[in-house]
């Protein structure tokens, strides 16, 4: 069976750095705008919010640990990113109706209204980037943005691009992630 290091020796190197370094590109320029969409709007929620909110939004209410096992990260990561959504009224933390002792964070009337202006915003920043692509196209660049982030989220789960087990959870959490995305987002 061929190792990774036989695979890559196969596939053309040059393609594989031209891959790499528009990905690093990508994400830098990412970061620059933060993605942020357009107008008053333009990086007004950061990625971390942007997530955790359409998750609520997508998923209903869960309980921290829920959460952070749905993103893929740290209980306490979550705990300290959604205090200040919470602190804002965009998050509220109630208590899990079987176990008060639980809380169950929920999306807020006015978290739901805000995640809409800045998906409403991101949409607008999509149709600007992609201005002269085909809806082809966009789907296209979607599908396999997809699947280059769910590859990444097994490999990072530790269970490689093969993996079955940690690819259909990759792609759980990549389609929970960019649930409610459409090709023009």
């Amino acid at each position: 069976m061929p190792t990774s290091q036989d695979m890559t020796t196969e596939l053309d190197p040059g393609l594989l750095d031209a891959l790499q370094h528009q990905v690093a590109v990508f994400a830098r320029r990412a970061e620059q705008t933060r993605l942020g969409g357009t107008g008053q709007l333009r990086n007004s929620m950061d990625r971390a919010a942007y997530l955790l909110l359409n998750r609520l939004d997508q998923e209903g209410p869960m309980g921290v640990k829920a959460l952070a096992a749905g993103m893929g990260i740290d209980s306490s990561t979550v705990t300290r990113q959604v205090a200040p959504l919470v602190d804002t009224g965009l998050v509220k933390r109630t208590s899990h109706p079987e176990d008060g002792r639980a809380v169950v964070l929920q999306l807020s009337p006015r978290g739901l209204a805000r995640l809409e202006e800045v998906r409403s915003s991101r949409r607008q920043l999509m149709v600007e980037v992609t201005d002269g692509w085909t809806q082809d196209e966009r789907e296209s660049f979607c599908n396999l943005l997809t699947r280059f982030n769910t590859a990444l989220s097994a490999r990072q789960s530790g269970h490689g691009p093969a993996g079955a087990a940690g690819a259909a959870r990759a792609a759980a959490e990549t389609t929970a992630e960019t649930a409610g995305a459409t090709p023009a987002e």
